[in-house]
C-alpha cells in the first residue's frame, strides 16, 4: 500500500529561468499547487494553500535561500484550498478578479464543514484588495504577470497567470494533472471555452492547480473529458435518466485512472443544467451553493462507496 502524501511532500521548483511551481502531492481534494515568481529584488506568489500548517509550510520554501518576500500575491479563484493561506503573507497585496473577493467573503470558512477531519489551524481570510473585470498586468521585476479572466469555467471567477517571457501558464484549477476536472460552481462549455484560450497562447509549461506539471497535454485531457461529460449529459436526458444514474453506469474508459472519480456527479448536475439553457452567469448565490454542495457531496460519498477522502 503506498504511502499518503504528507504537507512536507511538497517541493519548490523551478520550471523556467526565475519561475517556480510549488507542488503539492497527490494533487487531491484540497491539495493544491502554488506558485511563485523571482526577478532581481522582486517576488510575487500565484495562490496559497488550505491549512495553517500548508502554510507556513510554503512560507518557509517561499523564502528559502534568502529569496526576496512576496509583495504581490495573486489568487486564481476564491476556493479555501488556494487562498486560505493569503494571511500568512501579509508584506503582499493580494490581486484577483472581483468576484474573488465577493465569493471568498460570502463562502465565509464553509469548506472547512466538508472536511471536520481535518485540522486547518488558524484561518483569516484575507480576500484581494485589488481586484479586475478581464484582466491586468503585474510587473515582477523583469517578468511580466498577465492576469486573464476566461469568463465562467471551474469558477465563475478565474484568473489565468501568463508569464509571457518564460512561456508559462498558472492555469489555477480550470486545469487538472491527473485529477478529475471539477466545475460545478463553473461551466462545462465555459470551462471548454477557457481551454481554447489558453491553446492560443502556446504555452510550453503549465502549471495546474493540482497535480504534476505538464505541457499541452494537460488541456487535452481536460478538453477529452469536458466532451465526454456533454455527450454523456445530452444522452441521459434523452433517455430521462438523472444524472446520478449516468454516473452509475458510465465507462469512465480513458479517465479511470484520474483522481476523484466521483466528480462525474457534480460534472454531470452542471452539463445538465447547461443542456437545459442555464449555466452561470457572473455571480453566483453563494446561499444555495452551499446548500447544493452539501446535497451534491452526499451523492458523490454514495457513488464512491466511502468517505471522500482528503488528506490536506
Amino acid at each position: 500500500m503506498s504511502r499518503t502524501p504528507t504537507p512536507a511532500d511538497a517541493v519548490l521548483h523551478e520550471v523556467a529561468e526565475g519561475v517556480f511551481a510549488y507542488i503539492q502531492p497527490d494533487g487531491g481534494w484540497c491539495v493544491n499547487n502554488a506558485g511563485l515568481l523571482v526577478s532581481g529584488d522582486s517576488a510575487a506568489l500565484v495562490d496559497t494553500v488550505a491549512t495553517e500548517t500548508r502554510a507556513r509550510l510554503l512560507r518557509e520554501r517561499v523564502l528559502d535561500s534568502g529569496r526576496p518576500v512576496p509583495t504581490a500575491l495573486i489568487n486564481t479563484h476564491s476556493h479555501g484550498d488556494h487562498t486560505f493561506g493569503n494571511w500568512l503573507f501579509p508584506e503582499a497585496t493580494v490581486y484577483g478578479h472581483h468576484e474573488t473577493r465577493r465569493e471568498m467573503e460570502a463562502a465565509g470558512l464553509h469548506l472547512t464543514g466538508l472536511w471536520p477531519h481535518v485540522t486547518w489551524g488558524r484561518i483569516e481570510l484575507t480576500p484581494p484588495t485589488v481586484t479586475y473585470s478581464t484582466g491586468m498586468t503585474l510587473h515582477v521585476g523583469e517578468l511580466t504577470a498577465h492576469l486573464q479572466h476566461p469568463g465562467v469555467a471551474h469558477s465563475t471567477n478565474d484568473t489565468l497567470v501568463w508569464i509571457p517571457e518564460r512561456r508559462v501558464l498558472f492555469a489555477g484549477d480550470v486545469i487538472m494533472s491527473g485529477v478529475t476536472p471539477f466545475c460545478p460552481m463553473g461551466s462545462v462549455v465555459g470551462s471548454l471555452r477557457a481551454v481554447r484560450a489558453m491553446r492560443e497562447l502556446a504555452p510550453e509549461v503549465v502549471v495546474p492547480g493540482h497535480g504534476p506539471v505538464g505541457g499541452l497535454e494537460l488541456l487535452d485531457t481536460a478538453e477529452a473529458y469536458l466532451s465526454w461529460i456533454q455527450q454523456l449529459a445530452r444522452d441521459g436526458l434523452a433517455q430521462g435518466r438523472t444524472p446520478g444514474e449516468v454516473a452509475l453506469e458510465a465507462d469512465l474508459g480513458p479517465f479511470v485512472d484520474l483522481l476523484e472519480p466521483e466528480r462525474i456527479i457534480p460534472n454531470l448536475y452542471r452539463a445538465y443544467a447547461e443542456e437545459h439553457e442555464l449555466g452561470h452567469g457572473a455571480s453566483l448565490d453563494m446561499t444555495a451553493v452551499i446548500k447544493e454542495m452539501d446535497r451534491v457531496f452526499e451523492e458523490m460519498v454514495a457513488y464512491r462507496g466511502a468517505p471522500l477522502r482528503c488528506t490536506a
